[in-house]
């Protein structure tokens, strides 16, 4: 097969893997929101699902290396595949940890959520979809939002350490559940951090340019 199609059905494959993943995060949120255990457990029963699309995506990415040895922006491609299809897969190891604390959750209605962090939620999935956004449209004015996006999701789970504390002293029968709502949070940031990393692969994808570590720059 001819790299060009090679290539096309690469797209096709990753596309396919960043909607389950998305669908994954959408329903582990909602699935705390709602208190919902049956929704919480069909992320969690999909997640094998993920983990077969990303070995079947890396295999192929493997064989077009081996067979067409690719070069310039089929090359950057590739590896850029290679490296989203690893921040898909942990982002939908995420969202079954955040659909594991969705089951908690549901049997202790009497925990309420820190006020923040729907916020949170909201921000961090807004981020997986426009890197996902970016990726389709190979956008990397898009991709850019993304990264400046990323400094308000930090600041907003480490504000939620804090609040967390008020709400545990003021009732500490609630020190249990709030501690789920904290690892919430917590895998909410680390999806924004995955959102990040795709974003900063599309950037390398078209420009060749690797900013992973000078995301103070892609800020300005």
């Amino acid at each position: 097969m001819r790299l060009g199609l090679e290539i096309e059905r690469l797209k096709k494959n990753i596309l396919s893997l960043s909607a389950v993943v998305e669908d994954a995060v959408r329903k582990a949120v909602l699935a705390t929101e709602r208190r919902d255990p049956i929704m919480a457990q069909s992320v969690i029963a999909g997640d094998k699902q993920i983990d077969v699309l990303e070995v079947e995506l890396e295999e192929e990415c493997l064989k077009i290396l081996a067979l067409h040895q690719p070069v310039a922006m089929d090359l950057r491609f590739i590896i850029a595949i290679l490296k989203i299809n690893n921040d898909l897969e942990r982002t939908g190891d995420l969202a079954v940890n955040i659909a594991e604390r969705a089951v908690y959750l549901a049997d202790h209605k009497d925990v309420g959520s820190p006020p923040t962090l729907s916020e949170l939620a909201e921000k961090a999935q807004e981020m997986l979809h426009k890197s996902l956004d970016a990726l389709v449209n190979l956008d990397t004015t898009l991709a850019t939002q993304v990264l400046k996006t990323d400094d308000e999701v930090d600041a907003l789970h480490r504000g939620m350490y804090g609040r967390v504390q008020e709400l545990a002293e003021s009732d500490p029968a609630q020190v249990a559940g709030l501690f789920q709502w904290l690892s919430v949070s917590r895998y909410l940031e680390r999806i924004a951090d995955q959102a990040t990393n795709i974003a900063e692969d599309v950037i390398y994808m078209m420009e060749g340019e690797i900013i992973r570590h000078h995301r103070g720059e892609a800020h300005e």
